[in-house]
């Protein structure tokens, strides 16, 4: 387009370009009502791959989901031209979506359905379109059916067994495996090529095998087509003994075989060439024959071999991972032996799809502003860029006529936008190797004020806290925000007061009379909103009366003090911990209003106890510790308490900064006084509150206090003994230091933005003792660092300073000093600041990845300029997440993770661990400073590495009889990878001894085994494994149950346990009693027992007591 106009459009471009001047896009809030309200172009939010394969087994799904207000309409282009999907059965549109979804229940062949779609998301605003999406059905074509006759070969002789596995769609995986389902193992000398074929450089006579069998795995249908094994027979010279015993370093057994010099069995000739695109992995082989066994050497014409070059299988094959441009150049491999050597260059072009570099994102204007689209990519050659609008070309685009619009190759200016001039842009950046495809809207949005914070909030505050009155709005133009208080007088900004640019009111320091009620007020051309917020000013909650240490004698009571001042129109709340823990009260622990009592103190309630008051906005805090001693009855120490306040506090020998202070002792109480704590009281800054000054040792009763300027103090001394403090003495008369310049420093200078173009001084203000004298100010200096430039200087009685109107993230030199009416303080040290940050302009490119493993990537990238960061740099931050698992029909949780790296190096890289194997990943970058981020890179998609699975989900040991074990097990949670079989390892347990290891393996859609067991005491211990052509994943092991012993159990039953036993023997043992007791009376019946043996006459019947001292019984 340039080339028409000539040299005449490029002046007139670049007078635009000199001239523009853009206002930053809108940043449209998440409020849900605003959300709803908001009318878009639409959003392409999900859509298939380009190159999307399909299994023929299911029905075909190709995604095309939109966002859009109104909600868009979707239509379909197949080859070009219009899909009409209501005149196909088969295809049906999922609802509120543009996603197809192709069945084929009732018949049809998925093969009808490959082609390239288009999908088209349309409101009145515009159209957004996705990829063209080739869609292809999987092929997984059988092996063809042949007869492989037996392979003889000499022994040293070169051999290469060829696979050739069907063509699928996408190419299958090859791998070479014997009978027993083990694969064939390779070394130096065999190996398998990258072609799928299986490589001798010589041939041994221990190769002879009947099973030499390649597998094809086909990934989209899960299935392993194996090929009819190869025979190989090798002949000898010499009889072959494969139990005799050898020297490990003569592979031939003695037998003579020809030494060989190298010659490459693949590739073939002196040289070849490879054409690879960027970001790809690359593949160089070199596999030679000879005898000895070759080895193989890489080099690289110009230079060595980067850190990238991996070489793997015994360093015949050359692998980058991921190639860039650099990697481009001539490579060599050299294969030799002890014979000789030779040598083979391979040619490796590097080219490049297109990729981004500035990819156009959304902008959202207010009428009358102005913007621009930015399209930037690369590649190898380098891609043309494109632009259309709603799907059609720019240029001919009739319907929208719109002079704001300037097309500059890659970059689309809008200026002064009206309503109407919403559309969705789509660049198109393409070369011989592919393209790229981004869709941008415009959006214009015009809309009144609205407030998106509560309506009419309460906020309660302390006083003398700084407060923040939050106002939250939004409106298109944005609105001014102003505050007024009370619905009176102007704006509220400045001085007490400061507006943030989000709206918000900070009151540096809330008083009694900031009380009242605050309007926010937003107005634009559309309208007028506002807001308030009621703010109450309350007192702060402070402990006046605080427990204090104290000792009390066991059996005795204690008490502790706390007495509280608060704002009348809170409630409370008074808790008491103790040693940290809630305090249960009960009849020995009571609490009142000021205090709480322990009665009948015992050792147990010794440790601190500490008074919590709090109410809904602030709380205080006061602690003391509980000592309990013996009783007085037990220990021969003479009651002690509390000592007596001192008394007679005098002043004397006045200097400018000290005093002598002198008091006399009282009544120590049997408990020495240990130390004296003076306190101070100044009637100037906080009247009324004393504030400890010093402590001495308890022998002394004078001193010098080291004093303040400019403060009028009084004092008074408080003795402290093991019991705890006495009352403070009287009041000193006052004293009044006379005034100085500042003695200190301001602490805590430091200077840093709040805003992209401002920096805020701020600082620690001086305590009121640290004055010195009335009128205290600041005087502040600054100066950009290393320009020569002039100091700038401010006074303020504030605590922080803004200088406005400063470049973005530029350093500052700044100096601080205090001053009152007396003079000059000491200047602090010149510390450097920095204005604010903006967010960083570009962002890293060439993002791209290498040394994929299963659980592990390397990240490298090309740095931003260190000028675009427009901040402090933090780190760059890398955004990835799981897109799916290769594993078919495997749900995978795509929740977003970031890691940073910081580094400054030319060339960074980082590595991103924890991943999944087996994974479909995508990853973006952004730099960031300490406040925001940047754009993100191009994203790149990786897949891991298959990796071992894990443990399978569950392993059942069930025992239905004495002489089988039933195992059955399901498939791991997470495969991380294609299951090929299971591997179960048993041996028998007996105690600590153990049986020699048992295997057997499975095939992956085995989940079921059954062990019949030689002898029937004999216990096993199982561990199972599920296996990838990785390896062995995490074991379950199970052993199985005592069955012996429990049978044993059931058959030799104690039949002293059995409850018909206890109750034949209970039984038995009733009749047994039964029966004394009837011979009992028998025996006694008609006769004096023990005396007399038998009475034949009759009784009366009253018993009578003979004369020998025995009874007659009457029997009836």
């Amino acid at each position: 387009m340039l080339a028409q106009g000539g040299p005449w459009a490029l002046s007139v471009i670049s007078l635009v370009l000199l001239l523009w001047q853009e206002v930053s896009a809108i940043d449209v809030p998440l409020d849900s009502k605003i959300q709803q309200d908001l009318k878009q172009p639409p959003t392409i939010m999900k859509q298939s791959l380009k190159d999307y394969i399909v299994d023929p087994r299911d029905n075909i799904i190709i995604e095309c989901e939109a966002k859009g207000n109104p909600v868009p309409t979707f239509s379909w282009r197949r080859n070009g031209k219009f899909f009409n999907v209501g005149k196909d059965p088969r295809v049906t549109m999922r609802k509120r979506s543009g996603t197809l979804e192709i069945s084929f229940r009732s018949g049809g062949r998925p093969e009808d359905y490959e082609g390239e779609y288009q999908c088209f998301a349309s409101n009145i605003f515009g159209t957004a379109l996705t990829n063209k999406i080739l869609l292809r059905v999987s092929k997984s074509p059988l092996w063809p059916k042949e007869v492989l006759e037996p392979v003889v070969v000499g022994e040293g002789s070169p051999l290469v067994l060829a696979c050739n596995p069907p063509p699928g769609l996408p190419p299958p995986l090859t791998f070479w495996m014997d009978s027993a389902m083990m694969p064939i193992t390779q070394d130096k000398r065999v190996s398998m090529g990258l072609n799928g074929d299986l490589y001798f450089s010589n041939v041994l006579a221990k190769d002879s095998h009947t099973d030499y069998s390649c597998n094809a795995r086909f990934l989209f249908t899960h299935t392993i087509q194996q090929k009819n094994p190869f025979t190989l027979k090798v002949q000898t010279k010499e009889p072959y003994n494969d139990t005799s015993s050898v020297n490990s370093t003569d592979p031939y057994g003695g037998r003579k075989v020809a030494e060989t010099t190298p010659n490459f069995l693949s590739p073939t000739g002196t040289d070849s060439s490879r054409m690879v695109m960027r970001g790809e992995k690359l593949k160089l082989e070199c596999i030679a024959s000879g005898v000895p066994t070759p080895s193989i050497k890489w080099f690289k014409k110009g230079g060595d071999l980067n850190q990238k070059v991996k070489l793997d299988n015994f360093n015949k094959t050359l692998r980058i991972d991921s190639v860039s441009e650099e990697d481009a150049g001539e490579y060599m491999c050299m294969a030799n032996n002890q014979i000789g050597s030779i040598r083979h260059s391979i040619y490796v072009q590097v080219k490049a799809a297109p990729y981004w570099l500035d990819q156009p994102s959304n902008l959202v204007l207010a009428p009358d502003e102005n913007g621009r689209l930015v399209c930037r990519a690369n590649g190898n050659p380098k891609p043309h860029i494109q632009w259309l609008v709603n799907g059609g070309p720019i240029d001919s685009n009739s319907t929208l006529p719109n002079p704001s619009r300037t097309v500059a190759g890659d970059t689309i200016m809008f200026r002064s936008v009206q309503i109407g001039s919403s559309a969705v842009y789509q660049c198109n950046a393409s070369n011989d190797h592919g393209y790229l495809l981004a869709n941008a809207f415009i959006s214009i949005l015009d809309m009144a004020p609205r407030m998106l914070g509560p309506k009419n909030q309460l906020i309660k505050v302390i006083e003398n806290n700084r407060t923040f009155l939050d106002c939250p709005y939004f409106g298109s133009p944005l609105p001014e925000l102003r505050w007024f208080k009370n619905g009176q007088g102007s704006g509220l900004d400045g001085g007490h007061y400061r507006v943030y640019i989000n709206g918000t009111l900070e009151i540096k320091r809330a008083r009694a009379e900031d009380q009242g009620t605050y309007t926010c007020v937003a107005n634009n051309i559309l309208g007028t909103e506002e807001n308030q917020v009621r703010l109450e000013v309350k007192e702060p909650t402070r402990i006046v009366r605080a427990p204090e240490h104290q000792s009390a004698i066991r059996g005795t009571m204690a008490r502790f003090d706390c007495r509280v001042k608060s704002d009348l129109t809170l409630p409370i709340t008074v808790t008491w911990l103790k040693d940290d823990k809630p305090l249960s009260l009960g009849s020995r622990l009571k609490k009142d209003e000021d205090s709480l009592s322990i009665h009948n103190v015992h050792e147990g309630d010794e440790g601190t106890y500490t008074c919590t008051v709090k109410t809904e906005i602030d709380q205080d805090t006061a602690s003391a510790r509980l000592t309990v001693s013996e009783d007085a009855s037990l220990s021969s120490v003479l009651p002690t308490d509390r000592p007596d306040s001192p008394m007679d506090l005098e002043l004397s020998d006045a200097k400018e900064r000290n005093i002598r202070l002198t008091w006399i002792h009282g009544d120590d109480h049997n408990s020495p006084v240990t130390l004296f704590v003076v306190q101070f009281e100044e009637d100037r800054w906080e009247s009324g509150k004393w504030q400890n000054l010093s402590s001495y040792p308890g022998d002394v009763n004078t001193v010098i206090l080291e004093l303040s300027p400019f403060v009028n103090y009084q004092f008074r001394v408080i003795a402290v003994n093991s019991v705890g403090q006495s009352l403070p003495s009287l009041p000193s008369q006052r004293y009044q230091t006379s005034g100085a310049p500042p003695d200190a420093i301001p602490r805590g200078l430091k200077g840093w933005g709040t805003k992209k173009n401002n920096m805020e001084i701020s600082w620690e203000p001086l305590l009121d003792t640290e004055r010195n004298g009335p009128n205290l100010h600041y005087s502040v200096w600054w100066r950009r660092k290393d320009t020569g430039e002039e100091w700038s200087n401010v006074t303020t009685v504030g605590a922080k300073h803004i200088v406005h109107d400063t470049e973005t993230y530029v350093p500052y030199e700044i100096k601080l000093r205090a001053v009152n009416d007396f003079g000059l303080g000491g200047e602090s040290n010149i510390i450097i600041g920095y204005s604010g940050e903006d967010k960083p302009t570009a962002p890293p490119t060439d993002l791209r990845v290498s040394k994929i493993d299963s659980t592990k990537v390397n990240v490298h990238w090309t740095p931003v300029d260190p000028s675009t960061v427009l901040g402090e740099f933090k780190e760059y931050r890398v955004y990835y997440w799981r897109e799916g698992s290769m594993v078919k029909g495997l749900r995978v949780n795509k929740e977003k993770k970031t890691k940073g790296f910081y580094s400054t190096v030319a060339q960074p890289t980082g590595i991103l661990t924890d991943l999944q194997p087996y994974s479909h990943y995508r990853i973006y970058m952004v730099v960031a400073n300490n406040r925001y981020e940047g754009p993100p890179s191009n994203h790149v998609e990786f897949r891991t590495k298959e990796g071992v699975p894990e443990a399978p989900k569950f392993f059942k040991i069930i025992q239905r009889s004495t002489d089988v074990i039933h195992l059955e097990w399901d498939k791991p949670l997470e495969p991380n990878g294609i299951l090929i079989g299971y591997k179960l390892n048993y041996q028998t347990v007996n105690g600590s001894r153990v049986g020699l290891m048992q295997m057997q393996s499975f095939l992956p859609n085995v989940t079921t085994y059954t062990l019949h067991l030689p002898e029937r005491a004999i216990r096993y211990k199982f561990y199972l494994a599920a296996l990838t052509q990785v390896g062995a994943g995490e074991v379950y092991a199970e052993e199985s149950p005592h069955f012996t012993n429990e049978a044993y159990s059931k058959d030799q039953v104690d039949i002293a346990t059995q409850g018909w036993f206890i109750g034949l023997m209970c039984a038995i043992a009733l009749i047994i009693l039964i029966l004394l007791i009837v011979c009992f009376i028998k025996r006694s019946r008609g006769g004096k027992y023990p005396v007399r043996e038998k009475k034949d006459l009759p009784l009366d019947a009253v018993d009578q007591k003979g004369e020998d001292g025995s009874f007659d019984y009457q029997s009836h």
